[in-house]
């Protein structure tokens, strides 16, 4: 018998599908059903580690947590990883398999759907149940030659889609019409329904408009989801929006937004946190005052350290430190910290060196096997468990890994400056361990730090969706959906 499979789709990018995703999860797995999720192909900077010892978009391995499952690299077969404006590393089953332009990747998807349909089908003999999620829009008509990330992958397996549009960004009711019209007649079929996402106000006054479109598609409202204030999921790519410090007492953070940053995550715990305030700062604006400066991950590490200099950076990070202010570089941002940066093989680009802002006494060399792995154990120059995970390319040498900054399964790992200000580590999620976080932040200058459970807020969150959904879409009718697709 088929595995029971259901596919949510958007109207536009950004539409609500891994929130969906994740929450028709974290419902049939109260239910008791063995349910996995699954993204075709997927492009984002914020990944995961997965327990096969692959990487995985990370609103996939949040879907795994809702399914109570750890996250494997069948859940996202094809991951892009831009590397710039028109090109991108490409990731199969969880590994890097070589970097494509676009064009380039236009005429691979041609073997892509073989490495989707191999993960889909390993799924497939181990769950009842499998809620895939679409990329971007399915009404993207340039790209439908080859598609394997929406109505592609759902006409290869034969399965029912659902179609969700954001009613924040405006519009709604022309994304989901324009949508329906720019798809085929076999795909309208195969969309049984729309759920409009995030809306805030009086639903009597939404009515109309819903019962008219019912009527105009023959395609069934399958309900209303309320925006969620202050929901926390970890985010597939998008970058919170805060820019400037308010007043108050806080640990005053600042990191700067790269073109390529990666893994933003790493910073959830500061932003969630109550007595610190972070500041991301994107391009062109002003650069705080803080108390602690971190230098986050980036996919392309020499052009990323090349725009941290135009933007002021070097000059703003050499004074914090003159004033007795704190530096973490995580990853990428901690490659930046040594004397220099090596990419004999243009691993990142074109083959050559930069010069690093020396702040400690290693320099980096970028080789094309990337270090992959989860990874736990305690803070150096703290009795504090740390954990989190390794996604890098690069290996740093010098002596000032002899000051590590952590001990890893035994082993160690990092650094910290000889004058204690400056940290730096490969160890993405380095502040989600509560005990590890608290001592970072006092050593970063908040006195009596508090520990924030990230476990029970990544729970807390999924939950909150979950609840919410089942109060206000017709679950029923969906769970009748998937079984239909037997």
């Amino acid at each position: 018998m088929p595995t029971a499979t259901l596919m949510i789709q958007g109207a536009t990018s950004d539409a609500g599908k891994s929130t969906l995703v994740t929450g028709l999860c974290r419902l049939l797995h109260r239910r008791g059903v063995r349910v996995a999720p699954f993204k075709p192909q997927n492009m984002a900077l914020n990944s995961a580690v997965t327990v096969d010892g692959g990487e995985i978009g990370r609103a996939q391995a949040v879907q795994a947590r809702a399914c109570g499952l750890p996250p494997h690299s069948d859940m996202n077969p094809i991951l892009l990883k831009p590397t710039t404006d028109t090109g991108a590393q490409v990731i199969v089953h969880g590994r890097a398999l070589a970097e494509m332009d676009a064009i380039g990747y236009q005429a691979f998807k041609r073997q892509a759907m073989g490495y989707v349909l191999e993960s889909y089908q390993r799924l497939s003999s181990q769950y009842e149940a499998i809620i895939v999620e679409g990329a971007g829009s399915p009404a993207e008509i340039n790209l439908r030659e080859g598609d394997v990330a929406n109505m592609g992958f759902a006409e290869a397996v034969d399965c029912p889609v659902l179609l969700v549009a954001d009613i924040d960004r405006g519009g709604v009711f022309a994304h989901i019409l324009g949508t329906l019209e720019l798809l085929s007649p076999s795909e309208r079929d195969r969309t049984r329904g729309f759920i409009i996402n995030r809306f805030r106000g009086d639903l009597s006054l939404l009515t109309p408009g819903v019962e008219w479109l019912e009527q105009r598609t023959g395609k069934p409202s399958l309900g209303v989801l309320s925006y969620l204030h202050g929901l926390y999921l970890e985010a597939e790519d998008a970058v919170p929006d805060n820019s400037a410090f308010g007043a108050g007492e806080r640990l005053r953070v600042a990191v700067p937004v790269l073109p390529r940053i990666s893994n933003h995550t790493d910073f959830d715990p500061l932003r969630l946190h109550p007595h610190v305030e972070l500041c991301l700062v994107g391009p062109g604006q002003t650069i705080p005052n803080a108390d602690l400066i971190i230098l986050p991950g980036s996919k392309h590490v020499r052009a990323d350290l090349e725009w941290l200099r135009g933007q002021g950076w070097e000059q703003s990070i050499l004074r914090h430190l003159r004033y007795g202010g704190k530096l973490i570089g995580i990853c990428g941002g901690f490659q930046m910290l040594g004397h220099a940066i090596h990419d004999p093989l243009g691993i990142e680009g074109g083959p050559g060196s930069s010069v690093g802002f020396g702040l400690l006494n290693m320099q980096t060399t970028l080789h094309s096997q990337k270090q992959l792995a989860n990874a736990s154990g305690r803070l150096a120059f703290a009795d504090a468990e740390v954990r989190g995970y390794e996604i890098h390319a690069g290996i740093s040498e010098g002596a000032a890994l002899s000051r590590p900054c952590c001990i890893l399964q035994g082993q160690p790992e990092g650094a910290i400056s000889e004058d204690g200000q400056v940290i730096g580590s490969y160890l993405h999620g380095l502040f989600d361990s509560a005990p590890a976080c608290a001592c970072l932040l006092e050593w970063a200058g908040l006195g009596g730090a508090k520990s924030l459970d990230m476990e029970a807020e990544r729970e807390r969150g999924i939950n909150r969706l979950a609840d919410a959904m089942d109060a206000e879409l017709d679950i029923e009718r969906i769970v009748s959906i998937l079984g239909e697709s037997r």
